[in-house]
């Protein structure tokens, strides 16, 4: 029985019963947690100390990416320079900042690249790195920004570097193109998106002639991944959403990562990701934030997520297995 309150009024206490009370999980409080992809060798330090304080174990950084590149279009030598820049700094993180911090290296498709074969010839030897856990994030993209580039090429590209992956037994981090933000009214001309450092306008007309073209890219993907002999067991499909979840849970043996760190701008939330868990189980569901400083990032947002996914209802063992060991068993990091 309730001992009564010694207060001057009753308080929400004396109306509630033993059975309302609750006894929250506090190995939540302590968890780690794993980012399956981030942009964080770009972020600040700031940045990179809240993932620590907030019990990140590690993490993938992708370390390349059209938005990073001052030319347009991108030549293959930048590239490389990110690549290079975060091959250099990535034992520093670690040293600062205590997380395991890894790389994912890839030619993106977002803007047409000049030489593109040079990168993939090149990409052979940093593949054989130990701190090189994925290729990507790489995929066949719609619609480029500045200037077009042709669905067969970015097929080749992409192609290639499925092929190293499986050569090296490495996971693939693709980029699934999700859905534009939820805003339903129209941005002002010339504005742009708030909180999105990128030239909108410039975008180009499609190169995917299809009902649903951000579907039909991944669909293409998998497509080249078969064709490429990689196991779509090694294929972790970053960015999923309502557009591309049921394809990819129901037709193939795909991963799926959640990106929530811009939930203002593609509506997937911890809610989303609660939903799916009990609609698929969380055998082959993870997070990531995929924060990056050209796009308004929650850092906080995956640790905010393992609360979340307990008061949505997601028990303890499979909000461990979607935040940590499954991006352990992946991506083979992580603490044993």
């Amino acid at each position: 029985m309730t001992r009564p309150q010694p207060t001057r009024r009753p308080t929400d206490a004396a109306y509630l019963d033993d059975a309302d009370r609750v006894d929250p999980p506090t190995e939540l409080l302590n968890m780690p947690w794993i980012d399956a992809h981030n942009h964080a060798h770009t972020l600040s330090w700031a940045d990179r100390e809240r993932y620590a304080l907030s019990g990140c174990e590690g993490m993938i950084m992708v370390s390349s990416g059209y938005h990073w590149t001052p030319y347009k279009p991108v030549r293959a030598e930048d590239v490389r320079y990110l690549w290079d820049d975060a091959v250099n700094r990535r034992a520093a993180i670690e040293r600062d900042h205590f997380f395991e911090a890894n790389l994912g290296l890839g030619v993106h498709t977002g803007v047409r690249i000049e030489n593109p074969d040079d990168l993939v010839d090149a990409m052979a030897d940093y593949a054989e790195l130990e701190e090189v856990v994925a290729i990507g994030e790489t995929g066949v993209v719609p619609a480029q920004h500045v200037e077009t580039w042709g669905l067969e090429s970015q097929r080749a590209v992409v192609g290639a570097q499925m092929e190293l992956a499986d050569a090296n037994d490495l996971p693939v981090i693709l980029h699934t193109p999700n859905q534009a933000s939820p805003a339903e009214r129209p941005y002002r001309p010339g504005m742009a998106t708030p909180g999105y450092e990128k030239n909108a306008g410039l975008g180009q007309e499609p190169v995917i002639d299809a009902e649903n073209p951000a579907l039909e890219a991944v669909k293409i993907d998998l497509d080249v991944a078969r064709k490429a002999g990689l196991s779509e067991e090694q294929i972790v499909a970053s960015h999923a959403d309502l557009n591309n979840l049921d394809y990819l849970m129901d037709e193939t043996d795909c991963r799926v990562s959640f990106t929530i760190g811009q939930s203002w701008f593609s509506s997937i939330t911890a809610e989303t990701v609660a939903n799916a868990i009990d609609e698929y189980g969380p055998e082959r569901i993870m997070i990531d934030t995929d924060a990056a400083n050209v796009i308004r990032s929650e850092v906080f947002s995956l640790k905010r997520a393992i609360f979340e996914l307990y008061q949505f209802g997601i028990d303890v063992d499979a909000i461990r297995q979607v935040v940590l060991e499954n991006p352990r068993e992946v991506f083979g990091i992580g603490l044993e």
